[in-house]
């Protein structure tokens, strides 16, 4: 994908040329005249470097530029970095590169397309200066800046403290926190975490009956026996040499038939376990400037689902041999030659952090272009938390990936926490005396009170708040603590489990306000510390991060009201103790206050995800039923809502498919249908935008109508109507696909409020209490005090943005601590 850098370079060095031949020329007509300076041309520079006896000067020559390709230069890690040398003229001798006066000039040839190429490593830490020269042209000079492959780079802090992972998995041992199983047989050698890297090599088998799903190298459980590969598993281990009987072939997307042979590498990069997996010629070597053959250039990136805050190194949640089609049993990105990529702090479940996800990703991509070669491009894909990585990632880098398909789709996780926290507050009110009287006094139904309940939460029934609180309403508590859970129909409240804390550490290491108020914190925000930064906790002495939760002015139910699917005195009794939560999510009767501070950095980072920024690349949103759960069909139309808002009711380049069968496809057939289809359709989408808009270097930038006109035939809106379990019939007209019992979306407690389907609004403006505004509805004396004094300074005004909401300015960079600076321009190339 960089040869589009490297013309560029070279046709920009031919226009310096031809510019300074004109300058020259035009000297010559203003000195000689026209007739004189046509004669002369040749002779006296004008045109020409050679001098003449008639004093002329020589036409300057640009100079030698030095570029790098794996990543921007400031943002290098790893010691090592692909580079090219552009020269003024292809056939200039002498050529010499040096790294602050290191010869590294060996490093570099002409490749096989055409470009002088070569790795540089040994790259101190901080700034390397990269010399090139060439005779008769000036010299260039890039500085390289190089961080450690343990991280950060966009970061200036790492969090702490940060278990390393252990070739067995050790169990906790008093206040020394348990250790995960690495899938690595060394140990860590340092405070970051860094493991050696390690090769298998796997082959696929052709036995009839094996098993995509089953993980070819688990881990150990313990240090004798160590873990084999399953019998019935479809990939086997291979030893270099042999011809298994069983050895299947495969052909790639580029028509190349090869055995299909897997290698796998994994390793440590960012503190995070990472594989990479790729069809393998074991005869053959890999080199970054002349890749196997079999590598089609096209990297699949897996994002793991759900979300946590664990201080603790985890291999991967995914699968490498099936986690390049969205964890299913399929393993098409493999066999086609596409490279399958993932990292355990790309996985939401270990790392909630988003500019850590993407500075994770940075890193990786980086990796693979000085290890493997140049990127064509990287899409990806991923469930939930996973679609939460893909989303954000988006919105907080642009260009970091090129296209991506989110399934149970959220647009990020800091809004989705909106629903959440509303979620966790309702249901507590729901058990609240005073409602639960109200509910007893009008003689309601379970039914009945389950309709209200419904009514107000905004979803397809009342199971969707209950879940909500009990799957995730403890994720920011930053201390130990039980699940207080809803445990049947009715909606009663009791504690569930044992104590445990968000940091999955032993319990005396953790924030206490009373016994360790200094103690790690495990809230989501406080994992992102460095990028919220922190103010006074609540216990005396103790620190906390930045909050964006807020709910000041939200008038729980305002539609169910309006609807009078809820009474004025329901309405009233339930904003009156709804409550919030304080800065170490307790409950409390005053309602939740953001710091303001936070409100601007979750807008400006894009970690509010960006309609503006999501709209710059491919989206295939593949959504399932889960309507009793949490992943609701109206995220993926408020992923839309928000690229529409920000583009001109532009959303040309998100297409959605949807099916009511299940979460995700469940059968062969089903898969065939969507999750194979959506990777081959990205496929396409990406591959004709390699050609209509390429991109000048591996993490740039494209434009919604780049996108838009790149897109395939049958990128388009469908769905598949309940009953068709075969997903056999594609229906594209939405009116059809909305009037299916399975297929339509609901809403959430802040659209119920009023709220708007973008759901990106963290601090409503509030504007005056004015009873006329309820239309049809009549309060009395007595409820208009209450409702007065329940909403103090006002209540939600929707038709304003939010307090501190504004345009993403992303890519930030925290280096220079929490709140981020825009990362601006990348460095070039200067000649000297």
């Amino acid at each position: 994908m960089h040869k589009r850098a490297a013309l560029l370079q070279r046709e920009t060095a031919k226009l310096k040329r031809k510019r300074y031949q004109m300058k020259t020329t035009i000297r010559c007509w203003l000195l000689y005249g026209v007739a004189a300076a046509i004669v002369l041309g040749g002779l006296a520079g004008c045109g020409s470097s050679s001098n003449s006896n008639n004093g002329a000067s020589s036409a300057p020559v640009p100079p030698v530029q030095v570029i790098a390709l794996s990543n921007r230069a400031d943002l290098v890690s790893g010691g090592n970095a692909l580079v090219e040398i552009v020269l003024p003229d292809p056939k200039a001798g002498g050529l010499k590169v040096d790294v602050d006066g290191r010869d590294v000039t060996s490093a570099f040839a002409v490749r096989s397309d055409g470009r002088m190429k070569g790795v540089i490593t040994g790259l101190a830490n901080g700034d390397n200066v990269v010399t090139a020269s060439v005779t008769g042209a000036p010299a260039g000079r890039l500085t390289i800046n190089n961080h450690p492959i343990g991280g950060p780079v966009l970061l200036s802090a790492q969090t702490t403290p940060w278990v390393c992972a252990t070739p067995v998995p050790v169990a906790a041992a008093g206040n020394t926190p348990a250790s995960n199983a690495s899938g690595l047989s060394t140990a860590a050698v340092d405070v970051q975490c860094n493991i050696a890297t390690q090769f298998k090599l796997f082959y696929r088998t052709t036995s009839a009956g094996c098993s995509l799903a089953v993980l070819p190298d688990p881990s150990p459980t313990i240090a004798v026996p160590a873990p084999t590969t399953p019998a019935n598993s479809c990939f086997q281990p291979y030893t270099v040499g042999s011809t298994p009987a069983d050895l299947a072939t495969t052909t790639t997307s580029d028509g190349l038939k090869v055995p299909y042979v897997v290698r796998v590498e994994r390793g440590t990069i960012n503190r995070g376990i990472y594989d990479i997996a790729v069809l393998f010629d074991t005869t053959k070597p890999w080199t970054a400037t002349a890749p196997q053959a079999q590598w089609n250039g096209k990297v699949l990136y897996t994002f793991g689902a759900s979300t946590g805050q664990p201080r603790q190194q985890f291999r991967s949640e995914q699968d490498w041999a099936v986690a390049g089609i969205a964890g299913t049993n399929d393993d098409s990105a493999l066999k086609l030659g596409f490279m399958v990529v993932d990292n355990s702090l790309t996985d939401s479940l270990f790392n909630s952090n988003r500019i850590l996800v993407n500075e994770t990703l940075m890193m990786m991509k980086e990796h693979i272009v000085d290890n493997y070669g140049e990127i064509k491009y990287t899409m990806g894909n991923g469930c939930s938390g996973g679609s939460i990585g893909q989303n954000t990632v988006a919105s907080t880098f642009p260009g970091l990936l090129d296209g991506i398909q989110p399934s149970c789709d959220f647009p990020d996780s800091i809004t989705t926490g909106i629903e959440v926290t509303d979620c966790v507050l309702l249901v507590n009110a729901y058990v609240n005396p005073a409602w639960t009287a109200l509910m007893v006094s009008q003689g309601l139904t379970q039914a009945q009170i389950d309709a209200k309940k419904t009514a107000i939460n905004g979803h397809l029934d009342q199971t969707g708040c209950p879940s909500w609180n009990n799957a995730f309403g403890f994720n920011n508590k930053p201390g130990n603590y039980i699940v207080q859970a809803v445990v049947n129909a009715a909606g009663t409240i009791a504690p569930f489990g044992a104590s445990t804390n968000n940091c999955k550490l032993p319990a005396a290491l953790v924030y206490d306000p009373v016994t360790n108020p200094t103690g790690t914190r495990c809230g989501d925000p406080d994992l992102a510390a460095a990028v919220w930064g922190t103010t006074a906790g609540i216990a005396a002495g103790s620190t906390r991060a930045l909050s964006t939760n807020d709910n000041v002015g939200v008038q729980y139910g305002l539609k169910a009201l309006l609807a009078a699917t809820i009474t004025p005195e329901e309405f009233v009794t339930l904003n009156e103790k709804i409550g919030g939560v304080d800065a170490d999510s307790n409950a409390t009767a005053a309602r939740s206050t953001a710091d303001l501070a936070a409100l601007d950095i979750a807008y400006k980072s894009g970690i509010v995800s960006s309609g503006k920024n999501l709209a710059k690349l491919p989206i295939i949103d593949s959504r399932g039923w889960d309507e009793t759960g949490i992943h609701y069909i109206w995220r993926s139309f408020s992923e839309r809502a928000r690229i529409d808002e920000s583009n001109a009711n532009n959303h040309g380049n998100q297409v959605m498919w949807r099916y009511g069968t299940g979460l995700l496809p469940g059968t062969a057939a089903q898969i065939a249908a969507v999750t194979v289809q959506s990777f081959l359709t990205m496929d396409t989408w990406l591959s004709n935008l390699l050609t209509s808009a390429p991109k000048a270097s591996l993490n740039d930038v494209r434009t919604q109508a780049q996108v838009v006109a790149a897109k395939p035939a049958d990128a388009v809106d469908l769905c598949y109507l309940t009953g068709d379990n075969t997903f056999s019939t594609k229906i594209f007209d939405q009116a059809v696909c909305d009037a299916d019992a399975r297929l339509p979306k609901h809403s959430s407690p802040h659209q119920v409020a009023g709220g708007p389907l973008t759901e990106n609004i963290l601090k409503c403006q509030l504007k005056p209490l004015v009873f006329s505004d309820y239309t049809g509805i009549t309060f009395t004396a007595g409820q208009q005090t209450r409702l007065t004094a329940a909403f103090p300074t006002g209540v939600c005004d929707w038709s304003k943005p939010g307090v501190g909401q504004q345009d993403s300015v992303s890519p930030q960079t925290y280096t220079a601590g929490p709140g981020g600076q825009p990362l601006g321009p990348a460095p070039v190339s200067k000649g000297i």
